[in-house]
C-alpha cells in the first residue's frame, strides 16, 4: 500500500479546506427557524432570502429583503438572521445585506408558504 501523507502537501490542504466547508443546508435550515412575526411562515419560504454566499475563512453574507420597505421588524430582523446562521457549526462571521431591488412579491413564496397562507 502506498502511503502519500507527506508527499502531496497541497492534497492534505485541499481535504482540511473540503471539512472546513458550510453545508448550504445547514445554513438554509438554521434561516428556516426565522420567522416574520405577523406571517405564520419562515423567512426562506417566503422568498425573502435572495442569497447566501459563503466567503473568505467561513464568513457568511446573507442577501435578504423584506415584504414591503415599512415592515414593522426592519431594524431586528437583519439580527435575527445573523444570530440564526452563527448557530451553524464552522460560522464565523455573518453579514446580511438588506436590498429592496428587485422588490418582494408573491410569487418569490414557495409552495410550501402558499399552502400554509391559503394563497393557491
Amino acid at each position: 500500500m502506498r502511503r502519500w501523507k507527506g508527499q502531496y502537501p497541497y492534497l492534505s490542504n485541499l481535504i482540511v479546506k473540503m471539512a472546513e466547508k458550510i453545508e448550504h443546508n445547514k445554513l438554509i435550515e438554521a434561516l428556516k427557524t426565522v420567522y416574520d412575526p405577523e406571517i405564520p411562515v419562515d423567512i426562506y419560504e417566503l422568498g425573502l432570502i435572495y442569497g447566501i454566499n459563503e466567503e473568505k475563512d467561513n464568513n457568511i453574507k446573507v442577501t435578504m429583503t423584506l415584504t414591503a420597505p415599512g415592515c414593522p421588524v426592519a431594524e431586528e430582523m437583519p439580527k435575527w438572521v445573523e444570530d440564526a446562521v452563527k448557530q451553524v457549526d464552522g460560522v464565523k462571521n455573518v453579514s446580511v445585506e438588506m436590498v429592496f431591488d428587485p422588490p418582494w412579491d408573491m410569487s418569490l413564496m414557495s409552495d410550501e408558504a402558499r399552502l400554509t397562507l391559503n394563497m393557491f
